[in-house]
């Protein structure tokens, strides 16, 4: 039976993809086409990874320079600033803060994110949903023992707790750390978010998703 659901952020709770991507455009908007372009694909195939890892990722593969930690420092302070009050003020998908208010109580809700931990925190308190989860988690450890962290505070065993996600990042944390993963998937997507991944479950709507817990509790 399952007893928790943990929930990424960006394109599950809130439609704030967009907003990063954009973001990371305007960080590397001097360098050539070419270059921005392999850097926004390796963003939106990469959603779930954090912006650290993302950004070292960047330097050392695309731009093949240095990244001092005083550049690395203002990279991150940058990014910060282009995107918290656009992620705060991004509309939340259809249906989710109905979702969480009906299931407040029948399921433990968390969120583990991407995104860096004190930000995460803010912007969930900021839209005023920190009432609905037990807890909420960032980067920049990593989704899987996070994940862990949460089976541990929350004492679960791992068929008990679910991830629903939108990122092959997602996916890796939920498999590695032993529980079942759901599949958002983005209609209209430029690139494939789970290359190669077989999928067991996928949605596209939380409504989808709440059906499938229904269908799930009575079967079990």
């Amino acid at each position: 039976m399952i007893k928790a659901i943990i929930f990424d952020f960006d394109g599950i709770i809130a439609d704030s993809n967009n907003v990063k991507t954009e973001a990371f455009v305007e960080l590397f908007k001097e360098y050539p086409e070419d270059i921005k372009g392999s850097i926004r694909k390796f963003h939106l195939e990469n959603g779930g990874m954090s912006r650290f890892d993302k950004f070292r990722y960047i330097y050392a593969n695309f731009l093949r320079e240095e990244l001092p930690e005083g550049k690395f420092n203002k990279l991150c302070s940058d990014f910060n600033k282009l995107v918290i009050d656009g992620v705060i003020n991004a509309p939340l998908f259809d249906g989710v803060e109905g979702f969480l208010k009906k299931n407040k109580g029948i399921y433990d809700m968390y969120i583990v994110s991407g995104t860096p931990d004190y930000e995460i925190k803010e912007i969930v308190k900021r839209r005023k949903l920190n009432k609905y989860f037990s807890m909420v988690l960032g980067s920049p450890r990593a989704k899987k023992e996070l994940i862990e962290e949460v089976l541990s505070i929350g004492n679960y065993h791992c068929e008990e707790i679910i991830f629903l996600g939108d990122s092959i990042n997602d996916y890796e944390g939920a498999v590695a750390a032993g529980i079942e993963f759901v599949a958002k998937i983005h209609d209209n997507l430029e690139y494939d978010l789970f290359p190669g991944v077989p999928l067991k479950i996928k949605i596209n709507t939380i409504k989808q998703f709440e059906k499938y817990l229904t269908d799930r509790k009575i079967n079990n």
